[in-house]
């Protein structure tokens, strides 16, 4: 009997046009220019500022069993690991699940509070859902961000499901999802409007 793997599953906010940051990302403003200080506030007022409203989309978000992200989701730190540096999140991290997180440069395992491992990925993006794959188990994994990561995934072909959290807002410029990405069929799932937020989940089928 074949053992079910689980989706490889997207959540991320965009604004109205496409961008899941602006330019100029700094360790300050890790949103860089995004309408505001550079935290990703307005982008994600619809967390933190209508929790309830958005509790089952937080909650889907939170439900992955293993998480795949970028090494610039991860934290400002460029070329070798000269400092310390455990991911912009504090001692205990929302995913309380084990994190694979590409990078060029080699780094030992960091175990964080509340059950979040970071492990550091060198060989690649297959490579890094293999191992979330692993650590996952039949349950699904996240590939988190931020929207460049998303991107080399989507290109690959690798996800199975994307969920966009688009904010009524526009950039007008920085990281944009889609962008180097071949023509894509989606089939729509689910839509739900909120007040800050419109959810929309889409199967990915090529």
């Amino acid at each position: 009997m074949i053992k079910r793997m689980g989706r490889a599953i997207c959540d991320i906010t965009v604004s109205v046009d496409g961008y899941s940051a602006g330019f100029h990302q700094t360790e300050e403003r890790p949103f860089g220019d995004d309408g505001g200080d550079g935290s990703g506030g307005k982008l994600h007022a619809w967390m933190f500022d209508t929790p309830e409203e958005n509790r089952a989309e937080v909650d889907q978000m939170a439900a992955a069993k293993a998480f795949v992200m970028g090494r610039n989701m991860f934290g400002p730190v460029r070329g070798e690991w000269d400092r310390q540096w455990n991911g912009w999140w504090g001692e205990d991290p929302p995913f309380h699940a084990p994190v694979f997180v590409l990078t060029h440069h080699a780094r030992g395992p960091q175990p964080m509070d509340g059950g979040t491992t970071f492990h550091f990925v060198t060989e690649g993006i297959e490579s890094a859902l293999a191992q979330a794959r692993a650590a996952a188990g039949d349950g699904d994994v996240a590939i988190a961000g931020g929207a460049t990561t998303i991107n080399q995934y989507l290109a690959a072909g690798l996800i199975d499901e994307l969920r966009l959290h688009i904010v009524p807002l526009t950039l007008g410029a920085g990281t944009r999802l889609f962008e180097g990405v071949p023509p894509l069929k989606l089939e729509q799932v689910t839509s739900r409007a909120a007040s800050l937020v419109t959810h929309v989940t889409y199967r990915v089928l090529s």
